[in-house]
């Protein structure tokens, strides 16, 4: 008995853990959306994105409210998304997207991750012809007929449709359009019925690249590093 509550605990501050890094990201995310298209989610379809996403982290109501709230606070008018790129170990090519009020403190960051896990950080812009910007949505499998929802999709926007294993062996659907699709795409998906799990602009590498495992390992303790980072909202790469 001794053991399992131990084990209880162990996910249960694990889950915590994950959480109280992920919240005030997904926090950032929807003030953004709000401070650009409006505290509206009806008008405003990233934001709308913003907030199934943090739905489906679970994230409770009070604090998707307190984020869009705080769009129109002073405090939140300096933050801004900036990228920056970089190399990681074994040449893996890393673009991290953060959200910051604090631009000096950002790179600083930044640059001290890469340098202490054998990365190399890139004059910005150094990565801009290597990778491109879609519009990425991760949806819950539905019951209907995939070959008929996929023609429908393609209507609103979309060029590329992916099925998607997690870690937990759950399956989902990624849908990709391009980067002025967004909103058509979003909409589309809304009315079509789908759950949306995640929903964003990401960078896609052009040419993904193989690595192996024991590459992998020293590369992913980098990116764990950046992620970690409270301004870091998230991590691309070129890895297959």
């Amino acid at each position: 008995m001794g053991r399992a509550f131990e084990y209880r605990r162990a996910a249960k501050e694990a889950r915590w853990g994950k959480m109280s890094r992920i919240f005030p990201k997904l926090g950032k995310a929807i003030t953004l959306a709000a401070k650009e298209g409006g505290s509206d989610p009806d008008m405003n379809p990233k934001l709308r994105s913003a907030i199934a996403t943090a739905k489906a982290q679970n994230m409770p109501k009070a604090n998707i409210d307190a984020a869009i709230k705080r769009a129109s606070e002073k405090d939140s008018l300096n933050i801004q998304t900036i990228h920056y790129d970089g190399r990681g170990p074994h040449g893996c090519l890393i673009i991290v997207e953060c959200a910051t009020e604090n631009s000096t403190r950002t790179v600083a960051n930044i640059k001290s991750i890469f340098s202490k896990n054998g990365g190399e950080f890139l004059p910005v812009g150094s990565l801009s012809y290597m990778f491109s910007r879609k519009a990425v949505f991760e949806v819950k499998i539905p019951i209907s007929d995939l070959d008929e929802l996929e023609l429908e999709l393609i209507d609103y926007g979309m060029t590329l449709l992916e099925k998607n294993e997690d870690e937990d062996g759950e399956n989902s659907l990624i849908i990709y359009g391009e980067y002025e699709s967004f909103g058509e795409l979003n909409n589309g998906i809304e009315k079509l019925g789908l759950e949306i799990i995640s929903a964003g602009l990401k960078f896609i590498a052009n040419d993904k690249h193989k690595f192996s495992d024991e590459d992998l390992e020293n590369i992913e303790k980098l990116i764990d590093k950046l992620e970690d980072d409270d301004d870091v909202q998230a991590v691309y790469t070129n890895i297959a």
